[in-house]
């Protein structure tokens, strides 16, 4: 255990705590929550540090008073056993972690291979998700979604945000990072006369949401392009130009938004997505930087690269990754997913443990 990170977190702890009781702070919103992230995300060291320090001073007490009398040794032991585990979960607790995961996420689903039958499949991840963040108090919000002809997906893209400040600075992302990359599906589609089993794919891909203040985005840089928005099957939604691409020129990414009937609101909606979009492709060409170039998710949707397998005549779900698997996917698609990533958590905490950056979400 570090002990001079550790009196580092503990004095910005202190320094946060002072801030937040400053009326100034609470007059921008976005600085009062990235404090206030920060501020969470260090709050269980610091009652954590506490419960050391004040079991150490107990025991310390305690092997005093036990020469006087032999009544105060069972309590000296009974500390001296409590001391590994709080050693242990502080230590646990100074381990680098993921600076996204207080934050939230924008997640996007795109059917793949499979025709038809992969666009009802990215609906019901869609309805897993979202059934998820309904388990866990989050909010959600759909951004963009192109529908299919039989009432799937062929692209949705969803908002997922915590209520107020995340719980020990666990937002949506430290629980839904695991999900980005090629979900596979087995089973007998809707559209099979023979009663055949298909395995077709669909791709999740998922990105922290950034603040506006994160990333700075040249006006100059973009080219928006306004058309008519369309529904499954070509027909029209809405009888005006309230649909928005908007292209990156520098970096070549593009998004969509259709959803609303206000061009305004969809340019707004389209912009929260390309932040997100580029403040990953910056983390991720610094990590190329540092580290050899890790790709974090699937960006292809081939069911070769699946992270996950959901096969329905056996009701089984397994994650290639860690080799988890367990036969209760109806429940997993009502959205009871802790699961598998409790699972995923385990591991990752597991590998950093062992000295390995993370789990690696691929």
């Amino acid at each position: 255990m570090s002990t001079d990170r550790l009196t580092e977190l503990l004095a910005e702890y202190d320094q946060l705590e002072k801030t937040l009781a400053d009326p100034a702070i609470h007059a921008d919103q976005a600085a009062a929550r990235k404090v206030g992230r920060r501020f969470a995300e260090l709050t269980p060291i610091h009652k954590t540090a506490g419960e050391l320090a004040q079991a150490r001073a107990d025991l310390a007490a305690a092997r005093e008073l036990a020469a006087l009398d032999a009544d105060f040794a069972a309590e000296a032991e009974a500390l001296e056993a409590r001391l590994p585990e709080l050693e242990e979960r502080l230590a646990e607790l100074l381990m680098p972690r993921d600076p996204n995961d207080a934050k939230d996420v924008i997640l996007e689903i795109k059917a793949g291979e499979g025709g038809e039958e992969s666009a009802l499949f990215a609906g019901d991840l869609l309805r897993m998700f979202l059934r998820y963040a309904e388990r866990r108090g989050w909010v959600t919000e759909v951004l963009d979604a192109q529908d299919s002809d039989l009432g799937g997906y062929k692209d949705v893209a969803v908002a997922i945000k915590t209520k107020g400040v995340p719980d020990g600075g666990h937002g949506v992302w430290s629980r839904l990072k695991w999900e980005g990359g090629v979900h596979r599906v087995q089973r007998v589609p809707v559209t099979e006369s023979q009663g055949r089993i298909h395995t077709s794919a669909a791709g999740v891909l998922v990105t922290p949401e950034a603040e506006e203040t994160e990333v700075v985005i040249d006006p100059s840089d973009l080219r928006i392009d306004v058309y008519r928005s369309q529904g499954a099957g070509g027909q029209s939604v809405n009888t005006t130009d309230s649909a928005v691409r908007i292209t990156h020129l520098p970096t070549g990414i593009v998004v969509t938004c259709q959803n609303e009937r206000s061009q305004l609101q969809n340019k707004d909606r389209a912009m929260r997505m390309l932040r997100a979009k580029l403040a990953q492709a910056a983390e991720e060409e610094a990590a190329a930087a540092a580290s050899d170039a890790r790709k974090a998710q699937v960006r292809t949707v081939d069911r070769s690269e699946r992270i996950r397998t959901y096969n329905f005549p056996q009701n089984r779900i397994t994650d290639h990754r860690i080799g988890y698997t367990a036969y209760n996917l109806d429940l997993a698609l009502a959205g009871d997913l802790d699961g598998v990533l409790d699972a995923l958590t385990a591991a990752d905490r597991a590998a950093r443990l062992a000295g390995e950056t993370e789990l690696s979400r691929q």
